[in-house]
């Protein structure tokens, strides 16, 4: 989905392009995961260190990269450590910050606030889900369930040209394999309100398809799909942006130009571990309003960025091009060959 999160430029918070699909090139930190061995999970001591911390406009980002704890200045710098004592490390030998030792400190519940790199104190950025602060939560203007109504009156804009004829198909239907959690069909989004009156997922027939291969090749290395949202009824697109407040309309889309979602081309998507049938954990949470989102954010452990590559160079060797800000959004190729479609689940005939 065009979800809903704050980007940055650097260390500048700005507000998150909603619309939109570039076919983003790899950061030096991110891998092949396809051509790349299955990282071991970074040790339990370390993932506490794990985050960004910031001095004035100064950002360094702790992570793990292949198997060593590290800081990242100016995100293209790394700088390995070596730990010399609980909760104390120094830089190693050969980095160009060696002169300066490097001390985590915690709160009185044993939280890390704060990383003294020399002389420096870098305050921890409130990452994570409990920090309660990664989705954004609007308050709707009016009753959703009014909005509802109103939008599933209304006609979707009018387009013209040449389209593909629409063959919306249920994921499920093609491959039972593919697991939804459709956040939608829940409170659990940023209106904490029930948008879908089912928790289903359909894509056009070709994207359908191509994602079924895609789950499939995902097997042999032991992960399924997990499908957050698919296709997206326009007159619900509609609804987000009747319900929003003027000044944070710039995080809906605008229904007057409708999104993939609404053509059936988009897809919110992630891995799920076939053995425990639990998602996969990757670099930040789905729909995380943090620059973590981001499909080449080179923070957190080396093995969440190996799935999360895993991902994209599964869904983008099937014709699917990941979303610029959100790892987990990704669009198919031939998206504007279709129409806008508004059609709820119930009156979708397959």
């Amino acid at each position: 989905m065009r979800s809903i999160r704050y980007r940055s430029v650097l260390t500048l918070v700005t507000v998150l392009a909603i619309i939109g699909s570039v076919n983003v090139p790899r950061l030096s930190l991110a891998t092949n995961a396809q051509k790349s061995s299955k990282p071991l999970p970074a040790p339990a001591r370390w993932r506490p260190l794990i985050g960004e911390y910031v001095l004035d406009s100064d950002t360094v980002i702790v992570l793990e990269r292949d198997g060593k704890l590290g800081l990242l200045f100016k995100r293209t710098e790394f700088n390995p450590l070596e730990e010399i004592a609980k909760g104390k490390f120094q830089f190693a030998s050969n980095s160009s910050h060696s002169a300066d030792r490097v001390k985590f400190g915690r709160d009185a519940r044993g939280k890390v606030t704060e990383v003294a790199i020399g002389k420096s104190i870098y305050k921890r950025r409130p990452l994570g889900p409990e920090a309660g602060s990664n989705q954004l939560r609007v308050e709707p203007l009016r009753p959703v369930p009014q909005l509802i109504e109103e939008a599933r009156t209304a006609p979707p804009p009018t387009e013209t040209g040449d389209f593909l004829s629409t063959d919306l198909v249920e994921l499920t239907k093609l491959d039972p394999t593919i697991k939804l959690e459709i956040r939608y069909a829940t409170t659990n989004n940023l209106f904490g309100t029930v948008f879908y009156s089912e928790p289903r997922a359909f894509m056009q027939r070709p994207a359908a398809e191509s994602l079924v291969r895609v789950n499939r090749k995902l097997k042999q290395s032991g992960y399924g799909l997990l499908v957050h949202d698919a296709y997206r009824p326009w007159y619900v697109t509609k609804v987000f942006w009747d319900a929003t407040p003027e000044d944070k309309k710039k995080f809906v889309a605008d229904p007057s130009k409708g999104s993939r979602h609404n053509r059936g081309c988009a897809v919110d998507i992630t891995l799920y571990d076939l053995k425990t049938g639990k998602p996969i954990e990757m670099v930040s949470t789905y729909d995380e309003t943090t620059d973590r989102a981001y499909p080449d954010y080179p923070g957190g452990t080396s093995l969440q960025r190996w799935h999360r590559d895993l991902l994209r160079d599964a869904m983008q060797s099937e014709g699917f091009t990941v979303y610029e800000a959100e790892w987990w959004h990704f669009d198919y190729r031939d998206w504007q060959k279709y129409r806008i479609g508004t059609l709820a689940f119930d009156q979708i005939k397959e």
